[in-house]
């Protein structure tokens, strides 16, 4: 029976999120060619719709096409976490609290239920937890009615993801983060529009000053290590 075209939409579908999650999470690096023969034989696709995969990846920002070496997992930079992070900022505290005044019943529920997902995957450091963090902003946010505003959000939080999971890594962060949610919540679920701007402000910025430290830290210890590297004594070996 001759395959319709719904289903290899699906396939193409499906296949993105795959691929995004082994971007996201890490399995692919960045900066390296992706082996588009050996990722098809992995996953058990053939090329065409792994290539389709990738040119959707690229338009959202995960990778990038070279000509005649094929498609990279972008880098990542302070910049870049700059950015995403601003262009959050001036959407999302709005659309959150405009979206906790249209709620209803079925999406207050929805929300509750993917923070205590998201709560039991940190606790068991479990992968699934940037995906569960970009599924618990956007149901702050799309019950609002704000197509357009929700789809790029949706795009940034897809950006961002490796940049959450990176400023999730050090200390006691995903302490922090997992009460900022709480609080965000509960003025959601009150129906305090004020409240969640302010609190949403403030996660995101928290979050973003994180990311400037790192990335102001990393920079200071490659600049040093070069140093180091630069005055390093020329051994000359001898005959």
């Amino acid at each position: 029976m001759a395959v319709s075209p719904l289903e290899v939409r699906t396939l193409s579908d499906r296949l993105m999120e795959v691929v995004r999650d082994m971007i996201l999470s890490g399995a692919i690096a960045p900066d390296v060619p992706i082996r588009q023969d050996a990722l098809a034989a992995d996953l058990n696709v053939s090329k065409i719709p792994l290539r389709e995969a990738l040119v959707r990846l690229e338009q959202d920002g995960l990778v990038v096409s070279q000509a005649n070496r094929g498609y990279f997992v972008r880098g990542m930079s302070a910049t870049e976490a700059e950015e995403i992070f601003k262009l959050r900022l001036k959407l999302e505290p709005e659309a959150a609290a405009q979206a906790c005044l249209a709620a209803n019943d079925e999406q207050r529920a929805a929300a509750r239920c993917v923070l205590a997902e998201l709560d039991a995957a940190a606790a068991a450091h479990l992968p699934s937890v940037g995906r569960l963090n970009r599924a618990f902003h956007m149901a702050l946010t799309q019950p609002g009615g704000l197509v357009l505003t929700v789809e790029i959000t949706a795009r940034l939080h897809v950006m961002g993801d490796r940049y959450v999971r990176k400023h999730l890594e050090h200390g006691d962060r995903h302490v922090t983060a997992e009460a900022e949610h709480h609080h965000i919540l509960q003025a959601w679920l009150a129906r305090d529009a004020k409240t969640v701007s302010r609190l949403v402000e403030a996660h995101l910025e928290h979050t973003l000053n994180d990311l400037r430290d790192e990335f102001t830290s990393a920079a200071g210890t490659v600049e040093q290590l070069e140093r180091q590297s630069a005055n390093a004594p020329i051994c000359s070996a001898s005959l």
